[in-house]
């Protein structure tokens, strides 16, 4: 079975297609914006990446939300559950790390199938 890469760097793929199954690394947004702003950014770039590798919001397996604070989960949600309003919602798991910069407040990794 063959394994599609795209975007790839010297140290990661934006996206893997393994078969039927999409992969993508974990998405942020603007350094310093806010938590709303950087986690439209975020939903933004899942959209783009699913498009390109044939998937969509219909296709979501699964999502993993990091928080810089857990204190911002209300207000990430707020996106989220805009976002995925109308399509099926994956399993998800939410929690809270320290993130590559303290400039960065989320980030989302998800899994999809193609469609």
């Amino acid at each position: 079975m063959t394994i599609e890469r795209i975007d790839q760097g010297p140290r990661m793929s934006q996206a893997v297609i393994h078969g039927n199954t999409v992969y993508l690394a974990g998405q942020v947004g603007a350094p310093g914006a806010s938590v709303t702003e950087q986690t439209k950014a975020v939903l933004a770039s899942v959209e783009n990446l699913l498009e390109r590798t044939g998937s969509s919001r219909n296709h979501l397996l699964s999502a993993t939300i990091w928080l810089a604070d857990m204190a911002d989960f209300a207000e990430m949600n707020a996106v989220w559950d805009a976002w995925i309003a109308g399509f099926p919602a994956p399993a998800r798991a939410t929690g809270e790390a320290k993130l590559a910069s303290p400039e960065y407040r989320v980030e989302v990794i998800i899994t999809a199938a193609k469609a």
